[in-house]
């Protein structure tokens, strides 16, 4: 086993990172809050034959969408901020007290080194 200490972060890449993984649940959590006001605009909107009900819905519907566009985007934004902080305070951190000790461990239980080289020979095998 092999002991291994992290000792600094890319800042740009950890950053990147957070940002696109938090684009991601912010994308899952956008479209499943955006179809429930989406659903629930519809409701609204067949409910009155009233123009009331009718702007509530509308409303409500351009709101759904919009947490579906939105959502990603400020959670992908707010995730790159965040991971570049992260990184940042973990770099300094690391700097004053020491990094993260980890221990690796290899899948085979022995080492196998590769076979010799093999030798060329001119005229191995003759033409007939």
């Amino acid at each position: 086993m092999a002991e291994m200490t992290i000792r600094r972060f890319g800042v740009i890449s950890v950053a990147k990172m957070y940002g696109l993984l938090m684009f991601l649940f912010g994308l899952i959590f956008g479209v499943i809050y955006g179809l429930i006001l989406i659903v629930f605009g519809a409701a609204i909107s067949a409910m009155g034959p009233g123009s009331d009900a009718a702007a509530g819905g509308i409303g409500t519907v351009a709101m759904g969408v919009g947490m579906m566009i939105g959502l990603p985007l400020f959670y992908g934004v707010l995730g790159f901020i965040m991971g570049a902080i992260g990184a940042l305070i973990y770099n300094v951190v690391a700097g004053i007290i020491g990094g993260i000790k980890f221990e690796l461990e290899g899948v085979q239980d022995e080492y196998a080194p590769p076979p010799p080289p093999h030798q060329w020979a001119p005229n191995q095998y003759p033409a007939q």
